[in-house]
């Protein structure tokens, strides 16, 4: 993940870091699974501009949101935060 080495070391909340790792794991997913970011916020029924933010980490989406997602991209919810705790 392309952010997850300068986490710990950044001046950054954790809030800000959990939602950074958690829009990497959600953007290497739908890369993953050769989606674009239009093609899966319409599959999850959201805009693609809220969905660039959640995978930027600009927003903390809700997990009504992320339900959405992890079956858009045919995927339990948990994989979202697998080893999560190693990378925050």
């Amino acid at each position: 993940m392309r952010f997850i080495d300068n986490l710990k070391s950044s001046n950054m909340t954790l809030k800000e870091q959990v939602q950074l790792c958690l829009g990497e794991r959600i953007r290497t997913l739908r890369l993953e699974k050769g989606l674009t970011i239009k093609k899966l916020a319409a599959e999850a029924e959201m805009e693609y501009v809220q969905l660039s933010r959640i995978e930027l980490g600009k927003i903390n989406t809700t997990a009504y949101q992320l339900f959405k997602l992890s079956k858009a991209l045919s995927l339990d919810m948990s994989i979202l935060f697998k080893n999560f705790n190693e990378e925050v």
